[in-house]
């Protein structure tokens, strides 16, 4: 079993910046990917960026640029440092475990963009 928990959202306005962080622990192999997924209001969830253990990363395009992913192997935790924030980055933010096995997935986190 694996537990994910993601912190670091809150309320920012537009053109702020967030750090989300999301730590693994439990039965955690050494290949793996790790990646942050978004669910906007009405929306369906959607990918934002993941890394795997060697550090290789993606992107979608609405984020590039401005979001970046990285993750300590160690503490088995990656981040998302999110700048440039717009309203349409509201959402929740879930944090996603793929290894071979099940899929595991955070609890998510609120990030609100407002004035």
């Amino acid at each position: 079993q694996v537990q994910l928990v993601e912190s670091g959202g809150g309320l920012v306005q537009p053109g702020g910046s967030l750090r989300l962080s999301c730590a693994a622990s439990g039965s955690i192999f050494l290949i793996n990917v790790m990646g942050w997924y978004r669910q906007g209001p009405g929306k369906q969830r959607e990918l934002v960026a993941d890394i795997d253990n060697g550090g290789s990363t993606s992107y979608t395009d609405s984020v590039k640029g401005r979001f970046t992913i990285s993750r300590d192997n160690v503490q088995n935790t990656v981040y998302l440092q999110m700048n440039s924030l717009k309203p349409e980055d509201t959402a929740i933010y879930y944090c996603r475990l793929s290894q071979k096995g099940p899929d595991y997935w955070g609890q998510g986190t609120q990030v609100t963009v407002s004035s």
